[in-house]
């Protein structure tokens, strides 16, 4: 159900990395909507499917096509979010938008043997699961001048983790962007925040191995318990850092894990 006097009522959010319903995106997006956002997502190599999900979602969607990668898709994202976003009560020189969610990560097979994986697969992995942060904040800096919010989904790269290998470094990467993010993008009022969501069965983490062994061994570690099928707690706490109720807040990780963080993996 969508409100119109939600936590986000009356705010535009570009929302990446939607893929399935089972996607903490997918979360993110819907539970937006439902405080009241307008929401415009992104997708990459698999458009249809994307478009599918997100009419799903409480109110559909539009969809962008985005390889973050690509500086020629990153120059063309701006226009592309203004002709969605277009009308309304907003007045010239207004802020066309309020939040963005950067929920994207990828690492080849090779990143999962750390001593084995060589540098084209390791750069591919930090370029596209933490370079891309940046890059996705700098192309949407003119569309917020009045400040707004940047939330990304991160695991927690404290650890080492089991058979994570180069994507844990990859996810330290995001975490240290985010910081950076946070140093100079703060005095034009924009907040840049990470949700460390404990591990979620995912499409991204069919990918994963030991993945499995992971998820599995979480609940007896979690104080609150874990439930590795229900990405829904980790999108709430997309929407809650969009939204203006941490004004003060920046360069933080909000863990969703169960916290596990605070008592030891």
């Amino acid at each position: 159900m969508i409100t119109m006097s939600g936590i986000l009522a009356g705010k535009r959010v570009l929302v990446t990395g939607v893929l399935t319903e089972s996607s903490i995106a997918f979360h993110a997006a819907r539970t937006a909507q439902e405080e009241g956002a307008d929401v415009v997502l992104t997708g990459y190599g698999r458009l249809a499917l994307v478009e599918r999900i997100a009419a799903r979602l409480p109110k559909p969607a539009p969809v962008v096509e985005l390889d973050v990668t690509d500086p020629d898709h990153l120059a063309a994202l701006p226009d592309a979010v203004r002709g969605h976003f277009q009308g309304g009560d907003r007045q010239a020189g207004d802020a066309v938008l309020d939040g963005v969610v950067h929920s994207i990560a990828f690492g080849p097979q090779e990143v999962f043997s750390f001593l084995d994986a060589g540098w084209d697969a390791v750069s591919r992995a930090v370029e596209v699961s933490a370079y891309s942060y940046k890059s996705l904040a700098t192309a949407l800096l003119p569309l917020m001048p009045r400040g707004g919010s940047l939330v990304g989904v991160t695991f927690d790269a404290q650890v080492a983790w089991p058979r994570y290998d180069w994507m844990g470094v990859a996810k330290a990467a995001l975490e240290s962007v985010n910081r950076y993010l946070a140093r100079d993008l703060g005095p034009r009022g924009v907040r840049c925040n990470l949700v460390a969501a404990g591990p979620l069965k995912s499409m991204a983490a069919k990918s994963i191995p030991g993945f499995d062994d992971l998820a599995t061994l979480w609940p007896d570690r979690a104080p609150l318990g874990w439930n590795a099928t229900d990405p829904s707690p980790a999108g709430r706490a997309v929407a809650a850092l969009l939204s203006d109720w941490f004004p003060a807040t920046t360069g933080e990780i909000v863990h969703v894990d169960g916290g596990v963080h605070s008592t030891g993996a």
